[in-house]
């Protein structure tokens, strides 16, 4: 029996929270958890695996985050600069739908409202890349429910929906995309457009990939509107996506391959237009993933491609592309530099098209809730268990690119492969295993995605959850003993009981909206996106241009593989750093984060009409970011003096002035 309380209904009681947040972040973060208490959503298991990774992707997410001042804050995909990088603001749009994913349930609602701001305001979508950046504002509205923010950008969703013409096949009927600008270069399509000479570039397809952000795009631009009081547009793209969906299904379906698969636009010698290729890719998902298929039947001979050991369900990982296909990892690119293995798609893990595999099973299994499915919730938790185990290598976590499906292992392992972000897991976890469905209206559903019994997780919580300007805390106990509150599944909104049953299995709940808290968003002024530019860094020792950047270039990293800011050299006893302004500032807070070997103290000097003052001063305690308050007068420098022991080497990780 499922039951379903209005906020308030139940026992007014308030239990004590499941998990002690602060001491599990402590643990977790150690001088870095200030920054993750009262942001992130808590989370535990029975599963250690799933407990360290879901840790770890916030650290990840946090060092992704980079403040661009006046910009605010973005989601990088790559921590270091690459040249492919959308210029000065190391954006890429590729991986902004699952950055939005994940930002969506941090507490603090800038990481995902600044970044949509750039994004749609700013230019950041510039697609580059095939994308489906307004279906994930849509999924980020259905948490937040924030109707000025997600109608904010209407008009911009509009125009980048309509430059995509210019990738559209009005005879087909279909958008088309390069592999490599699908951010999938050595496909299927390009490598045998090539005669299997190459594949980095070429092979322009109609794809599922495009096909389906379209769809999903056009969806979201339509429900955006009818929010906005615009149902002219929301009529117009509601049937453009009608449209398109029903065009994709038909000519992108291999009857042959049951699986969605590409058709060449172009012909050559090597492959005719229109031809559909001849291997099925991990691709071919994503019409689930982005709400093409729905509750359709039709196509359900796919998943078992998905689950085959000898086709796409690889021993460690699912394969982007079969072994069958005669192309299957034939490494083709090296780095120039290294000699090591380039990125391609011909096989290899990818935790990019895994993300989108779990969300085309996630939705699908709630989509199809209570009907027959051609996969289970046992299947999509065995899965998750698989991809959280890329994330790990030995005794720490890294995530890297792209990984051998026999082994395992890293295969590209450059510098700029650690700790990479264009994939989503924290968001599968709340949405699958949890089983989370957001909703427009004023209600939730949880639905967890596993199995019943000694096959599923025995206990799990997830506390302090944002939702409809709500905390939401959920918990899973299947004897009733871990958490003392009895058998089953139980949902809290602020704190107090909503919804219960004693069996794993689906509730409904009735979540009235609140408005969302206005949060302060202070704006970084001392950030230097343009190398050489204002402000300018000065040290004492380690005059290296790139790491005095990196004092100012709104990146924090403590992820040994990613260094990041200024080191000093060993001996003095004391050092100091100077950050010189072009025009004066009011200056009325300095943030400083800190690396390894932390100095005794830090003092701030400022300067300004009448010469060096002393501005705050701060003892340090093994933290790793400090907030020194200054006094409000215009000031065109300040000083940072660091005591030390003499053979320390220091690292300041960034400097940030309010």
């Amino acid at each position: 029996m499922v039951l379903g309380f209005a906020p308030g209904a139940m026992a007014s009681a308030r239990p004590a929270p499941p998990i002690d947040g602060v001491a599990i972040l402590a643990k977790r973060y150690g001088g870095d958890a200030a920054w993750y208490a009262g942001n992130i959503p808590l989370f535990a298991s029975s599963d250690p695996l799933l407990d360290d990774t879901w840790y770890y992707r916030w650290a990840l997410l946090r060092a992704h985050q980079r403040d661009l001042g006046a910009y605010g804050y973005i989601s990088t995909e790559f921590f270091d600069d690459v040249g492919w990088q959308r210029e000065p603001w190391a954006g890429l749009n590729d991986a902004s739908g699952f950055h939005i994913d994940e930002t969506r349930w941090l507490r603090q609602r800038r990481y995902a409202g600044d970044y949509i701001d750039y994004l749609y305001a700013h230019g950041g979508n510039d697609r580059h890349f095939a994308e489906g950046i307004a279906d994930a504002v849509w999924g980020r509205y259905l948490v937040d429910g924030d109707r000025a923010a997600v109608t904010r950008h209407l008009a911009s969703m509009r125009h980048i929906y309509d430059a995509w013409n210019d990738h559209y096949d009005a005879s087909r009927r279909l958008y088309w995309v390069e592999p490599l600008l699908d951010a999938t270069e050595y496909s299927v399509a390009s490598i045998n457009a090539s005669g299997g000479r190459d594949g980095f570039g070429g092979g322009h397809a109609f794809r599922p990939s495009i096909n389906s952000y379209m769809v999903a795009n056009a969806t979201a631009i339509s429900r955006i509107a009818l929010l906005a009081g615009d149902p002219a547009t929301a009529r117009d793209y509601a049937g453009r996506a009608r449209t398109l969906k029903a065009r994709l299904l038909d000519a992108l379906w291999s009857p042959s391959l049951t699986h969605f698969v590409d058709r060449y636009r172009d012909g050559n010698d090597d492959v005719t237009a229109w031809d559909q290729i001849d291997a099925r890719e991990l691709v071919g998902y994503l019409p689930w993933a982005y709400g093409v298929v729905g509750k359709d039947t039709r196509f359900d001979a796919a998943w078992s491609h998905l689950l085959a050991a000898d086709q796409l369900g690889g021993p460690y990982g699912l394969r982007t592309t079969e072994p069958s296909y005669r192309h299957y990892m034939r490494q083709y690119r090296y780095d120039k530099d290294t000699g090591l293995p380039e990125c391609q798609w011909n096989g290899p893990i990818w935790p990019f098209q895994t993300t989108q595999a779990l969300m085309a099973m996630e939705r699908m299994l709630h989509d199809r809730a209570g009907t027959p499915t051609p996969v289970g919730r046992g299947d999509y938790l065995r899965l998750l268990r698989q991809y959280a185990a890329l994330h790990r290598q030995g005794d720490r976590f890294d995530l890297e690119e792209d990984y051998a499906p026999d082994t395992g292992k890293p295969i590209v392992g450059l510098a700029r492969s650690h700790h990479y972000f264009h994939s989503a897991f924290n968001d599968l976890v709340v949405t699958g295993l949890v089983g989370l469905v957001p909703s427009a209206d004023d209600r939730l559903t949880i639905d967890p995605l596993m199995p019943q019994g000694q096959a599923g997780l025995a206990w799990f919580a997830l506390q302090d959850l944002p939702y409809h300007g709500h905390s939401l805390t959920v918990t899973y106990d299947r004897d009733g003993r871990h958490f003392g509150q009895g058998k089953g599944l139980r949902a809290y909104l602020d704190g107090r009981l909503a919804a219960r049953r004693a069996t794993l299995g689906r509730l409904d709940l009735a979540v009235l909206r609140r408005v969302n808290p206005v949060q302060p968003q202070p704006i970084d002024q001392a950030v230097q996106l343009l190398r050489g530019g204002w402000p300018h860094v000065e040290a004492s020792s380690g005059a290296d241009p790139e790491k005095l950047h990196q004092v100012v270039d709104g990146r924090i990293s403590f992820f040994r593989e990613l260094p990041n800011g200024w080191v000093s050299a060993k001996g003095a006893a004391r050092e100091q750093v100077q950050i010189t302004f072009e025009h004066p500032l009011t200056t009325r807070r300095i943030e400083l984060a800190l690396g390894r070997d932390l100095p005794r103290a830090v003092t701030v000097w400022t300067r300004d009409v009448a010469g060096w003052r002393r501005a705050g001063h701060v003892a340090i305690t093994g933290a790793s970011i400090y907030s020194i308050d200054l006094p409000p007068t215009a000031t065109d420098a300040v000083r940072l003096t660091f005591d030390k022991a003499p053979g320390d080497q220091l690292n300041l990780v960034e400097a940030k002035l309010f």
